[in-house]
């Protein structure tokens, strides 16, 4: 099912995200905690891309296998840093071929080493936008698109307004849906919704949220992602400093607090970053209750 049908559909649209991983091992692990997920019936799954297409392999096989195997929804991630526009249209074709209709469409990060604002692949596309372009323009509109948002604004953008400006440009080249960044201040999120809004952005913009699973992760995921700890939960991560045990458990207290604030806003669904990890997720749709909401989206 196409993304703009599984977000016209009533209820809550629950999904998850997953990435690729580098073995054997860590692919069987990953299906494991799957089984677990599954039985959440969420509404979809997403799986990551490399960087300059680093997986591209692997994230294919992962998505369909999602599909094939565990027979759930499925969305790919497609970046374009650091790859020839003949290597992006050749992972479409694939994608085609094997009957994977969803896609999200992102820049991607710069490759190990480069700047923010890094150097185009002299063959390469240099914006998300013209990947939306491309994609949408692929036999009969084969493909669903969603983009990437960023309550927090984009490190490559000049201002906020500038950021949103471009959100729009996405949206306006057909993208079905925007997937927020992670984000652990809900105000930023309202905010970033109730401007997009203001300037005519109306498809869904679902929040991602990312379970905290140690003070270290934490810190490192946000300092990526150029996000903001907020002083509050900046305390709380410095009381579990040493105990992934007690990160974990606080873990799934905030984005358990996150969800309940964000549901209370109105959003059109939740976008989990599980990090091939079931026990958060699984905790926190039931904290919150997410089966009874999402029901009619099943």
């Amino acid at each position: 099912m196409k993304l703009r049908d599984v977000y016209a559909r009533e209820g809550l649209t629950f999904s998850i995200e997953f990435f690729p991983p580098k073995t054997d091992a860590g692919v069987e692990k990953l299906f494991a905690e799957l089984e677990v997920l599954k039985a959440l019936q969420p509404a979809f799954c997403s799986v990551t891309y490399g960087a300059g297409g680093s997986t591209q392999g692997k994230t294919v096989e992962i998505v369909k296998g999602v599909r094939d195997e565990a027979g759930v929804e499925v969305m790919c991630h497609l970046t374009i840093v650091n790859q020839p526009k003949s290597q992006v249209r050749a992972v479409l074709a694939q994608l085609r071929e094997a009957g994977i209709e969803n896609i999200i469409a992102l820049a991607g990060d710069p490759p190990q080493g480069a700047e923010v604002d890094w150097t185009p692949h002299p063959d390469g596309f240099l914006h998300s936008r013209e990947l939306v372009e491309e994609a949408l323009a692929f036999e009969d509109g084969w493909f669903s698109v969603a983009v990437a948002g960023f309550p927090e604004v984009h490190p490559r953008a000049v201002s906020a307004d500038s950021d949103l400006s471009y959100l729009k440009d996405k949206v306006n080249a057909g993208a079905d849906a925007v997937l927020t960044q992670l984000f652990y201040d809900n105000d930023d999120y309202y905010r970033y919704v109730e401007s997009a809004r203001a300037i005519g952005i109306e498809v869904p913009i679902v929040p991602g949220v990312l379970p905290i699973l140690s003070a270290a992760q934490a810190r490192r995921f946000t300092a990526l992602c150029h996000a903001r700890i907020p002083a509050r939960l900046e305390a709380m991560l410095d009381k579990v400093e040493d105990d992934d045990e007690a990160a974990i458990e606080l873990g799934i207290e905030y984005a358990t607090e996150q969800v309940q604030g964000l549901l209370r806003f109105g959003v059109p669904g939740i976008h989990f970053y599980s990090l091939n990890r079931s026990r958060s997720v699984k905790q926190i749709f039931e904290n919150c209750e997410l089966a009874a909401l999402a029901g009619s989206v099943r």
